[in-house]
């Protein structure tokens, strides 16, 4: 079984994907990291963000594994452990941006069609019901309020000892639902037999459970 979960920026798809797939016992992918691991190498490598072509060739030339450790997936950009830096506000805004170029999107739609065919697999990020996965079984979209999701995010930089601005948190988000929504390349939206689930006010685990639910009941019905 293929799932899909899809939403904008925020809204907890990699925390309840992998508690998912935790308990499915199925393998979890995290298209995201995969995006935010070029984000940090075209960062890191001080390459200019706006040229699509050496961003591209970048992906081209190196490589992005995603590796189960101790129970947690570790993002590596060849031999280098990049999971911890991967989240940070720079990694953030730039993934977007290398997000939006379709060079980029094909190569990436490649690996992450070759990671699918590892077998029962839980995948998330923008376009994985549209695009990368439309065949999947279970097609999840997860929303939230910006206002929520800002604040889980200020919640999450807090504990890590970042001191970050709430309204500019929003600001960055609603501008990362913008330019994903309005990308043209696969542009984030609710796949047509995506299932709603609105995750304002809900926590991880009623998230997870209602998940779980919709699986279960697409298991039977298949039978």
């Amino acid at each position: 079984m293929n799932i899909a979960i899809d939403g904008p920026a925020g809204a907890g798809k990699s925390t309840v994907a992998q508690k998912v797939a935790g308990q499915l016992e199925y393998v979890y992918i995290d298209t995201g990291a995969m995006y935010r691991a070029l984000a940090w190498a075209v960062h890191h490598h001080q390459l200019p963000i706006n040229d699509e072509s050496a961003v591209s060739e970048l992906l081209q030339k190196n490589r992005i594994q995603l590796v189960r450790e101790n129970g947690q997936q570790h993002v590596y950009w060849n031999e280098i452990d990049v999971t911890s830096w991967i989240r940070s506000t720079e990694v953030s805004q730039y993934a977007s941006i290398v997000a939006s170029y379709g060079s980029v999107r094909e190569q990436m739609l490649v690996l992450q069609r070759r990671l699918a065919t590892q077998g029962n697999v839980v995948m998330d990020g923008r376009d994985i019901g549209t695009h990368v996965l439309p065949d999947a079984d279970v097609k999840i979209f997860l929303t939230a309020s910006i206002q929520e999701r800002a604040e889980r995010r200020w919640k999450e930089l807090l504990a890590k000892g970042t001191q970050t601005d709430l309204a500019e948190l929003e600001k960055e988000i609603e501008e990362r639902d913008r330019r994903d929504m309005q990308r043209e390349v696969a542009p984030l939206r609710q796949a047509e037999d995506a299932v709603l689930v609105d995750t304002t006010g809900m926590t991880i685990d009623q998230v997870v459970d209602r998940i779980l639910q919709i699986c279960e009941r697409t298991g039977e019905s298949t039978h």
